[in-house]
This record gives C-alpha cells, sequence and structure tokens, in this order.
C-alpha cells in the first residue's frame, strides 16, 4: 500500500486533532491554533509534488509513440513498445496516461476502418434528432445489398469500441492481435458484406451542471441574528467540504453525468437495434456473426428477443471466450437446440487448435482456440 506525500505530511495534525478535540475546554486554543494551520496548508501544491497534472497528448505523435511497418506500437525514439510505470508510484497517473492513449488508440482504429477496409460510418438512432445523444457503427458498402453473404462481428466488453478486440492487444502486441481488421479484409476478400458493431458505446458524457443552494437568508424570515448564525454555520460546512474535496479531488477532475443513446442503452439493446434496423432488412441469403466475450452473450440475448428470424437468416455463429449463459438469460430448449448445431465456442486452452473442450453446459461445442488464458 503506498501513502502519498501529503498523506505524510497531514497524518500527525489529523491524530494531533482528534486527541484535542476528545479533551476539555482548555484544549480550545489547541484547536483553534490547530484549524488555523490547516487552513493555511495549500494542499494544490502539496499534491503537485505526489501527483503531476493530468494533462496529456490527444495525439500518438504528442506521446512520441507509432505503429511500425509490423502494426506494433513503438516510441519513435527509442523503439521501445510502450511503458504503463512510466512514473514510479504514481498508478493512478500512470492509468490516466494509458487511459489518454487509449481514446487515441480508439480513434487511429477507427480511421483505419475508414481508410484502409473502405467501411462507412453509420449513424444511430436511425431517426436521431440533432440534439439527442448518438452511437454509430460500421458497414462495407455493399452490407445490405449483397445477395450472399454478410459477416457480422461484435467485440466484448469494456473500453473497446467498433473495430478492437482489445485494446492491451493493440498497445502490447499489434494491431492485427487486438482489433478485427484482418477478420473484415478476409471477409471482403471472400465476397462477404461487413456490419462491425459498436455495443459498448452507450451514453455520452457531459459535464454536471452546478447546483446553486439558494441561501437562507434570501427566503427566510427568521430574525437577523438567527440567519446569520446559520450563515456562519454553513460557510463553515462548505469550508470544510472544499478542504476535504480538495483533498479527495486534488487536480479538479470535472464531474460527469452519463446521458444514454435511445434503444442503445447496453450491449444487449444495441445488438436488437442493430438487428431490426439493419441485418434483418440485409439482401443476404446467409449471415455469420463473429462474437466475442460479451458479444456472445449479447447474441443470444438477441436470438432469445427474435428467434424465428434469428434462425431464418443467421447460417453460424463463430463465439470466442463467450461469456453467454443459455440458463441465466433463459434461452429456451430450442434456442439451445439451433445453437448446438449452429455455434461454435472457441476457448483460451493450451490444447492444439479445434480440439474439444468439455463444457458444463451443452449448448454449443467448445474447442480449443490454441492460446492459453
Amino acid at each position: 500500500m503506498s501513502i502519498s506525500l501529503s498523506s505524510l505530511i497531514l497524518l500527525p495534525i489529523w491524530i494531533n486533532m482528534a486527541q484535542i478535540q476528545q479533551g476539555g475546554p482548555d484544549e480550545k486554543e489547541k484547536t483553534t491554533a490547530l484549524k488555523d494551520l490547516l487552513s493555511r496548508i495549500d494542499l494544490d501544491e502539496l499534491m503537485k509534488k505526489d501527483e503531476p497534472p493530468l494533462d496529456f497528448p490527444d495525439t500518438l505523435e504528442g506521446f512520441e509513440y507509432a505503429f511500425n511497418e509490423k502494426g506494433q506500437l513503438r516510441h519513435i525514439k527509442t523503439g521501445e513498445p510502450f511503458v504503463f510505470n512510466y512514473r514510479e508510484d504514481l498508478h493512478r497517473w500512470n492509468q490516466k496516461r494509458y487511459e489518454a492513449l487509449g481514446e487515441i488508440i480508439t480513434k487511429y482504429v477507427y480511421e483505419l476502418l475508414e481508410k484502409d477496409c473502405n467501411l462507412k460510418k453509420i449513424s444511430i438512432p436511425v431517426d436521431a434528432t440533432e440534439s439527442e445523444p448518438k452511437s454509430f457503427i460500421y458497414m462495407s458498402e455493399d452490407a445490405l445489398t449483397n445477395p450472399q453473404k454478410l459477416m457480422v462481428l461484435i467485440h466484448g466488453s469494456g473500453v473497446v469500441r467498433a473495430g478492437q478486440w482489445a485494446r492491451r492487444l493493440i498497445i502490447n502486441e499489434d494491431l492485427d492481435s487486438g482489433t478485427q481488421i484482418p477478420f473484415i479484409k478476409r471477409a471482403v476478400d471472400e465476397g462477404y458484406g461487413v456490419i462491425v458493431l459498436n455495443p459498448n458505446e452507450n451514453y455520452i458524457e457531459v459535464e454536471k451542471p452546478k447546483i446553486h443552494v439558494q441561501s437562507s437568508s434570501d427566503s427566510s424570515d427568521e430574525p437577523a441574528e438567527k440567519r446569520e448564525r446559520k450563515d456562519k454555520v454553513s460557510k463553515e460546512t462548505k469550508k470544510r467540504r472544499d478542504f476535504y474535496e480538495k483533498y479527495r479531488n486534488p487536480q479538479r477532475e470535472k464531474e460527469m453525468m452519463q446521458l444514454y443513446i435511445r434503444e442503445n442503452g447496453s450491449p444487449e439493446e444495441h445488438a436488437i437495434y442493430v438487428w431490426d434496423h439493419f441485418i434483418a432488412k440485409s439482401a443476404a441469403e446467409n449471415v455469420f456473426f463473429v462474437a466475442h466475450s460479451y458479444g456472445g452473450l449479447a447474441f443470444v440475448e438477441l436470438m432469445i428477443q427474435r428467434e424465428a428470424d434469428v434462425k431464418n437468416k443467421v447460417t453460424a455463429v463463430a463465439l470466442t471466450d463467450s461469456v453467454h449463459n443459455v440458463w441465466h438469460q433463459e434461452a429456451g430448449k430450442t434456442i439451445r437446440e439451433w445453437m448446438r448445431e449452429n455455434c461454435c465456442n472457441w476457448v483460451s486452452s493450451s490444447e492444439p487448435l479445434d480440439t474439444s473442450v468439455e463444457s458444463m453446459l451443452p449448448d454449443c461445442p467448445r474447442v480449443s482456440a490454441d492460446s492459453p488464458s
């Protein structure tokens, strides 16, 4: 467990205050002196020594990283892989830096989907007003018109977005390992239309509006002396709260609120929405799904909600480390039977590729992906 510099400095003071407050009236003078000392401590300055500003570049070049010809993320000057512990003993700062880099990589993958894979970005909901929150998916030009084959890709849960399988693999391995791009290119080469879902883009974040509390003196008929006393207590309470907040959140990160996207507020909702407005309307006789991790659960939920339509249109489903559970999701017998015939779940295993792997749930075959966990 690491202890910050400011905590070490303030800890004895807080202990002394607690001890003094347990004493009698003769300790009031000491309490006042300590409170005065605390009020003059500049916590911002203390925390700056603890943690640098959370101010990170907004481009790969700013981070001094780039993807090389093998799709590996490397430092521009040293050629070294990404280093998470850029600053020792500053885990929160390092994590924030990692997240900032991840956001840049998400945009970079979007660019690759459009430029290298020739996919189109399609806004949803399809009838969204200009002011409401929106998400998007990616589709090939022939996704809805290809009469023969359509490939649908669904990633898992977490920070990943359209076109990604795993951010960690993109950063630490390469683009081929962590993105859906190899799947998309091969599908296009083999004559498939392609739709790439974006099931984790469920809301937009906006800054919380500041709540202004009306002073009691503005709306009370209380005697002036009583109002002054209450206002003084209110100001002291606010001062203590601000003091604590200054320590808890020294860099004044904005407080955000989430505005959910209509009919796309969860991965399950998103899968059903894209099915209803795009996949179900496609011309393809054969639809194929590739679903990773939580994407498998979203597909099973889609089957539960649209069983007849899915059976009529979907030819096969490739699951990878799917976390679906036909019993918890209450998938009926007919769905379980269809999955046994039309689905296969490739799971992490040290066994050779495609070796059968036992499962407690007889919902669909499980075979080795030839990749140890």
